[in-house]
């Protein structure tokens, strides 16, 4: 939606070695085209050899002309610089598909913040190997698919969930999805698959966290997004938080504070994912909050 009449919000990413005059020359062109920058951040992890990262918003009036402008006058200048760059627009709604399990927790938090456009995103689709969350998936009039998975059919169900999202999705969500994915899957949306993990990473992986967290006696309960990569919760970081627990929680208690944290923190990270604030570099990421 353009909510400031006829202007419309950009948003322009980069990453390159760090090189003076960089920020000079892409704010001339932003000005070239009259973009009023609203916010403008960056990083290097070295003034003087290392790699500078950049995240500015602004708006355009003519939006229709400067837009189409600024892009061709970015690659000129990646052609200058051995730079990666991105340029988004508000007025192109991005597109997120949920697979999910039979926890619908963290499916239902993003549906709620979606359905009050806390997040301004469209989901064109749910996938489960599960069907338990149909109906009400359905209600919201949001299209669920359920895709059985076994471990002989384990490469017949992703090909058909692939065939699902083809040009349809911007991004993934596993929204307490209980699959592993394969290498050919995820080869299909690098660093777009955002997954929540039940830990504060990297303790408790694996089977039965919350009882195995009690048994150790823990004092903190936390979850972490991240992106997904071939090497099984241990892609980029996008977002970690915690709760202080006690000696008085049990399991169960354990299980609804964590289910607590994992609902915020996801729902943060792809806010986060929406507004570009986020960048890939290596297995880390510069996140603009």
């Amino acid at each position: 939606m353009n909510t400031n009449g006829n202007r419309y919000r950009a948003r322009l990413l980069i990453t390159c070695p760090e090189k003076p005059g960089i920020i000079s020359d892409v704010t001339s062109i932003l000005a070239d085209h009259h973009a009023n920058i609203v916010t403008f951040d960056q990083h290097t992890t070295d003034p003087q050899d290392g790699i500078f990262f950049m995240r500015a918003e602004f708006e355009l009036k003519d939006y229709e002309d400067s837009f189409g402008k600024i892009k061709e006058d970015m690659h000129g200048l990646a052609e200058e610089y051995p730079m990666e760059w991105e340029l988004s627009s508000s007025k192109e709604r991005k597109r997120m598909a949920i697979f999910v399990s039979k926890m619908d927790h963290c499916l239902m938090e993003l549906i709620w913040r979606w359905r009050s456009n806390e997040l301004p995103v469209d989901i064109p689709m749910v996938i489960s190997n599960h069907p338990d969350l149909k109906e009400e998936v359905e209600s919201y009039g949001i299209p669920y698919y359920y895709i059985p998975v076994t471990k002989e059919t384990k490469a017949q169900a992703e090909q058909q969930a692939l065939e699902l999202l083809k040009g349809k999705v911007d991004f993934v969500v596993l929204a307490r999805y209980m699959q592993i994915l394969s290498p050919n899957f995820i080869s299909h949306f690098p660093n777009q698959i955002i997954n929540i993990h039940h830990s504060f990473l990297p303790a408790f992986v694996g089977a039965n966290p919350y009882a195995r967290a009690f048994n150790r006696g823990v004092k903190l309960i936390g979850a972490t997004a991240h992106y997904v990569t071939n090497d099984l919760d241990e892609g980029p970081i996008i977002h970690q938080d915690v709760q202080q627990v006690d000696h008085r929680y049990t399991t169960e208690d354990l299980k609804t504070s964590g289910r607590h944290v994992e609902r915020s923190v996801l729902a943060q990270a792809v806010s986060w994912q929406l507004e570009d604030r986020i960048i890939v570099h290596g297995n880390k990421t510069i996140v603009f909050t």
